[in-house]
């Protein structure tokens, strides 16, 4: 349920962010590319699967110099090769199709309901992507990151690689989802997009739903309990443990927290730090007490009666 909801909050989010958008998404060829460049009445001069060269250059026939096809849309890159062809042959009709897109592969990875590589074949936003991996998971935490290619684009004037800001880029998850242009950015080919998991808390015990929390956003003890369904009978409130690892620590700090003395306001509220375990004790005379009534009870049921004269 938690799923589908997100998702229809992405598709709709995504679908007034793409009625604002005046960008041009059309799609730019890349090197390995393959093309179809057909010239009407010119067959000669037609040709078929023609790889882009990893410059991003082609060659056709009587053209003594290569062609840039990188960067271009197939419309740009047919008025190119019109214009070189002027000098020969006057008003040519040239079409071009992309016949194999190789050029855009970008990966999702990370708390994303499907992980996958997608080759695209046409510009595409961060937040669109985000649909085609069917959104966030239920284990994503606040940020989400992409990771440029270091490989050189013909289509950049520099990349230079020991600009560690052009290579790493961070937005908040809830600016993504919201389409915040600043927060949206088009993907290029390369890129590694990766939603890291949230940190986590866990409560244990004597709870009703013993869970794992993430810590999207700051989470407290009583908080914690309640989300995993309040407490069960018997449960000792003056002593609920909370263990805590320390950085650099290798083993783990005992915290006792007295609930009754938080929910009378007479002690504040435990703020949980990623990987606390909260562990919900029973008083053990009660519980032994209630174990014992309950195994006893449903036996002498069974006994045979007997009159007492």
């Amino acid at each position: 349920m938690l799923r589908a909801t997100a998702l229809i909050f992405l598709f709709a989010t995504l679908g007034s962010v793409a009625a604002q958008q005046q960008d041009d998404d059309r799609y730019r060829i890349g090197p390995t590319d393959v093309l179809d460049i057909r010239i009407h009445n010119r067959p000669q001069l037609s040709r078929e699967a023609v790889r882009v060269e990893g410059n991003g250059m082609i060659r056709m026939p009587l053209i003594d110099t290569e062609i840039q096809a990188a960067c271009l849309t197939e419309g740009e890159l047919a008025k190119e090769i019109a214009t070189r062809y002027a000098k020969y042959y006057r008003n040519l009709q040239v079409d071009v199709f992309i016949k194999e897109y190789h050029s855009k592969q970008v990966a999702v990875i990370g708390a994303v309901n499907d992980q996958s590589r997608f080759e695209l074949q046409r510009r595409i936003r961060l937040l669109e992507l985000l649909t085609f991996a069917k959104g966030p998971s239920a284990k994503a935490g606040q940020t989400i990151n992409i990771v440029h290619s270091t490989a050189t684009s013909p289509c950049k004037q520099s990349n230079d690689a020991s600009d560690v800001g052009s290579l790493f880029s961070s937005y908040k998850l809830s600016d993504v989802l919201r389409g915040d242009p600043a927060s949206n950015p088009y993907l290029e080919a390369g890129d590694i997009v990766t939603i890291p998991e949230a940190d986590q808390v866990y409560v244990v015990g004597n709870v009703f739903m013993p869970l794992t929390i993430p810590l999207r956003e700051p989470v407290t003890l009583t908080r914690a309990i309640a989300m995993a369904g309040g407490l069960k009978q018997d449960t000792k409130k003056d002593k609920i443990r909370v263990l805590r690892q320390e950085p650099g620590a290798s083993t783990r700090k005992e915290i006792t927290v007295d609930l009754s003395a938080i929910e009378k306001k007479s002690s504040e509220d435990l703020a949980l730090l990623p990987n606390d375990i909260v562990d919900v004790p029973t008083s053990a005379g009660k519980s032994f007490l209630r174990s014992l009534v309950q195994g006893v009870v449903p036996g002498v049921g069974q006994l045979p009666v007997r009159v007492v004269p």
